[in-house]
């Protein structure tokens, strides 16, 4: 069974970053080596602060899309009721 992943990764700002992946270790890694994007590779966005699976591509697109559309107010909190420390998971 194939597995996607919504995740949220932030910086040294706590700026925020929302994006899809298939293989969670190796786009993170990608993030981290500069390879991710101009955006993350710009704010040196890295840290990996919230994940979640799914099953379905469809489930996790459209749940990428509403996290993007939530006020930050609303991304914090949910970050913060799982990761409290904003730790590097």
């Amino acid at each position: 069974m194939r597995a996607y992943y919504v995740y949220i990764l932030t910086n040294h700002s706590r700026t925020l970053y929302i994006g899809v992946t298939n293989d969670l270790i190796r786009r993170v890694d990608q993030h981290r080596g500069g390879d991710g994007g101009k955006f993350t590779k710009k704010y040196q966005i890295h840290r990996l602060i919230h994940f979640e699976e799914f099953s379905f591509i469809i489930d996790a697109l459209e749940m990428e899309k509403q996290l993007k559309e939530l006020k930050r107010a609303k991304k914090i909190k949910l970050i913060e009721s799982e990761n409290p420390g904003w730790k590097d998971l």
